[in-house]
């Protein structure tokens, strides 16, 4: 009786099992036929829609025959985010006329409205791409609710927000930087620095706020700029930051000073050079090297002999090969009384090579 009883169980727990491989196999059967529907339909769409993008960038306005299936379709919500989506790759692809034209497309459809509602949306993610589709579309009527978007708790949204603004705006779109608090990132500063093509000539006090900022990234950038547009005027500000708390800060003002070409610099650099940390020095060092100015050759020599890190000695034999200096660097290289990290230093200064 137990044994009957064991197998009619056993046998319960077979057609049990196989009921649930039978349900699995079925769901995975109608999830590859849903995919498979999604991806002809998406595929449909696709296709439409590159045709209308070939046929408004080909012909004018006039010329385009009326489409009633596109005009159909392009009352549906999902269809109007796929169009948008291949507005926008397709706008980065094309210059010019071709680019005029698709962004006509884009408010013939009212497609502002798609990317619009992106930004009520609670996910970075989403927000952060309806603003970039704003951005590309050069949709302005969006900008005061763009710009509320640059003190997102978000760094994916407050970036895109901030590049919003100087796309738009130019050198005003940076008045974000009156009270940024999140740090702007070196991908970010270069995409700033490039949607920048002029200084107006009322900036002066913005700037000199920038270089006293509590956010050290703002000085970063703040200086970059200074370098790109070669304001001469702000050579004293950017002396007074070799003091600032920031390596960072210091480095880039270092930069920022050989590119204002002031004749005093390399002198300047000299006096405050063993006040800087070992980070600053080797950026004094390179500097020195690529102003070729001879006051900073006595400098030079007694940190190649007598400091004590390799990538100070480094920089210094490069440096004083960079001033001419090659007979005395060949002499260091030959005299008996060198240890060998000095003469393997010199050597790659002069380029030779060490067996």
């Amino acid at each position: 009786m137990l044994l009957t009883t064991s197998v009619h169980f056993l046998f319960l727990v077979f057609i049990g099992m196989l009921l649930l491989v039978l349900l699995l196999i079925i769901f995975v059967l109608l999830y590859s036929f849903f995919q498979y529907k999604e991806s002809v339909r998406m595929s449909g769409w696709l296709k439409m829609i590159d045709q209308k993008i070939s046929e408004a960038i080909v012909y004018d306005e006039d010329e385009t025959p009326a489409d009633p299936v596109f005009a159909a379709y392009s009352g549906n919500s999902s269809f109007r985010n796929v169009f948008l989506h291949r507005l926008v790759d397709s706008e980065k692809k094309f210059s010019g006329a071709a680019k005029n034209k698709i962004k006509t497309l884009f408010k013939q459809y009212h497609l502002e409205h798609e990317a619009i509602k992106k930004l009520d949306q609670k996910k970075p993610y989403m927000i952060a791409g309806g603003i970039q589709e704003l951005t590309v579309m050069d949709a302005r009527e969006a900008l005061p609710k763009i710009d509320s978007f640059v003190s997102h708790p978000s760094a994916q949204v407050y970036q895109e927000a901030q590049y919003a603004m100087v796309s738009f705006k130019g050198f005003g779109g940076l008045d974000f930087l009156d009270t940024a608090s999140g740090k702007i990132s070196e991908w970010q500063q270069l995409r700033l620095l490039l949607s920048i093509t002029g200084i107006p000539e009322n900036s002066g006090q913005h700037i000199e706020n920038w270089l006293k900022s509590t956010n050290d990234s703002v000085i970063v950038f703040t200086l970059k700029l200074l370098r790109k547009f070669r304001l001469f005027s702000f050579y004293p500000a950017v002396l007074s930051l070799l003091d600032h708390s920031s390596d960072e800060v210091r480095i880039q003002a270092v930069q920022t000073l050989l590119s204002l070409e002031n004749p005093s610099t390399v002198n300047y650099l000299t006096e405050v050079y063993h006040q800087q940390p070992y980070e600053v020095q080797l950026e004094i060092l390179r500097v020195m090297k690529i102003s070729k100015d001879p006051c900073c050759t006595d400098l030079l020599k007694k940190e190649l002999s007598e400091n004590n890190a390799s990538g100070i000695k480094v920089n210094a034999a490069e440096a004083l090969f960079s001033l001419g200096h090659r007979e005395y660097l060949l002499q260091l290289a030959e005299d008996a009384s060198s240890s060998g990290e000095l003469i393997q230093i010199v050597k790659y200064a002069l380029r030779e090579k060490i067996c």
